[in-house]
């Protein structure tokens, strides 16, 4: 069973970088169109606040929650833009206090989570761990967005990507799924290089098929933050080769991706 706490801990610090960043925007920069058609800044922190009042729902009072899922069976594809567009009319200063109130009750929900709970999701069920690890990644994911919209360098890259590797190689399987192909039999070889240098290894050394690259540039992939043709990601083997193309860490249908890069003559 994994221990629940470091990745508690780091999805904390996580959002308090991001926090960080948002905390002293002027009015007009929520507003500040990101990466993600029609969302703005306040959208992006609106979706966070939003899911981790679900995850809080998910976690302490599973009857309300299996009526945000029954809301969703109605609205497909539109509940989560739904629950962006309306945080995100909310008044910036009202907006934070919500987002960090739901943040810290989900952390305080997740630490007092019995050992070996499960909790239902708009997926399969997770685990207290992963129920953290998959708030990590969404948080640096569209902290990633905000960075964008702002014009910010991002922040460096810390050993917590390490959540995120392992989220991104446990979603293979659900990634050929969602594109309605048949997943590899065998685990495959990831060998990928963390922040401070130190390499994280995943899988069978005798693999076939083999991922190797840095951890961020892995991150930046299964978040769909980045392009493949943009990152120096290596694959070798046909399995391994179509999942650099098709890779997802989060739920739902098969995401659009971002377009590569113009490359300057």
């Amino acid at each position: 069973m994994a221990d629940r706490k470091p990745v508690i801990d780091d999805l904390c610090a996580e959002s308090e970088e991001l926090d960080l960043l948002v905390t002293e925007l002027s009015p007009d920069r929520w507003t500040a169109a990101t990466p993600a058609p029609g969302w703005t800044v306040a959208h992006q922190i609106a979706h966070l606040a939003w899911t981790d009042h679900s995850s809080v729902l998910a976690v302490t009072d599973q009857a309300a929650f299996a009526r945000e899922v029954e809301y969703a069976l109605t609205s497909p594809g539109d509940f989560v833009d739904n629950g962006a567009e309306e945080g995100a009319g909310k008044p910036p200063e009202r907006l934070l206090a919500d987002w960090r109130a739901g943040r810290e009750a989900l952390a305080e929900a997740l630490r007092a989570a019995p050992d070996g709970a499960r909790f239902p999701w708009y997926g399969p069920p997770m685990s207290t761990a992963s129920m953290a690890t998959a708030r990590l990644m969404e948080t640096w994911a569209h902290g990633l967005d905000i960075a964008d919209a702002l014009g910010v360098p991002r922040i460096a890259p810390t050993d917590r990507l390490r959540h995120i590797t392992r989220l991104g190689i446990r979603t293979r399987d659900f990634a050929f799924g969602v594109h309605g192909l048949t997943p590899p039999f065998e685990e495959f070889r990831v060998e990928l290089t963390g922040p401070t240098g130190e390499l994280w290894t995943y899988g069978p050394e005798d693999a076939t098929d083999h991922v190797a690259g840095p951890a961020l540039d892995f991150c930046l992939l299964v978040t769909q933050r980045a392009h493949r043709t943009d990152l120096t990601l290596r694959a070798e083997g046909s399995d391994a080769d179509r999942w650099l193309d098709i890779a997802q860490a989060f739920a739902g249908p098969p995401g659009e991706g971002r377009r590569p890069q113009e490359k300057s003559r």
